[in-house]
């Protein structure tokens, strides 16, 4: 059965708005993912209204049930951030905050809702900080649940303190292009593995 990926763009512009270089940078692993006959689901979550809360359901009004049903109805979750003030986005944590209730989300043999699927990062910034927050981005990911493979981040970044964006560049830099790719293959590969074979639960040692 193929695989499916949601990826998160997590910019702060709503559509229609500024050019997004998170957006251009997931559409670079979506185009990787298909490759790897992976098809990619993108949701700009600035586009919906995401509650703040660490329920999976804050109520009237609340978007973020929707999306956590794409999230869980796939086998990859690419979690695309801008930096800013060298940290993940406000919008990028309000959905790892939202995925807060996975930790007490449980099937019939223990294991959280989420497990068994696979994790990856995207960022982009005009500033130093993308091994950190791919870090804190990995971290709180594998919290909740997800598996991350091995060179799970794309990313760029430019000159401190300057003013061009990944989405202004004319060319994708060689070695970017070479990092999705990467990030596609191995992403795929682990997320087939994990589909043909669960992590144990509290009763059996297979999936």
């Amino acid at each position: 059965m193929p695989l499916k990926a949601v990826a998160l763009n997590a910019t702060l512009k709503s559509s229609g708005g500024e050019p997004s270089s998170t957006d251009r940078m997931l559409s670079l692993i979506a185009e990787a993912m298909r490759k790897e006959d992976v098809e990619t689901e993108t949701i700009r979550l600035a586009d919906h209204n995401i509650l703040p809360g660490v329920t999976s359901d804050e109520g009237p009004g609340d978007a973020w049930p929707d999306i956590r049903k794409t999230i869980l109805d796939a086998d990859i979750l690419i979690l695309g951030t801008p930096i800013w003030m060298g940290q993940p986005c406000s919008v990028a944590k309000r959905a790892l905050e939202r995925m807060d209730a996975f930790l007490e989300e449980k099937d019939e043999q223990g294991r959280m809702i989420s497990y068994g699927r696979v994790a990856a990062v995207a960022v982009v910034g005009n500033e130093d900080g993308a091994h950190h927050v791919s870090a804190e981005l990995y971290q709180a990911l594998n919290d909740v649940g997800f598996t991350i493979p091995a060179n799970a981040v794309a990313y760029w970044v430019g000159e401190a303190m300057g003013s061009t964006n990944f989405v202004d560049l004319d060319d994708v830099p060689e070695v970017v292009t070479t990092t999705v790719d990467m990030l596609a293959r191995n992403t795929a590969h682990l997320a087939g593995l994990l589909k043909e074979k669960q992590y144990p639960g509290e009763d059996d040692s297979g999936g």
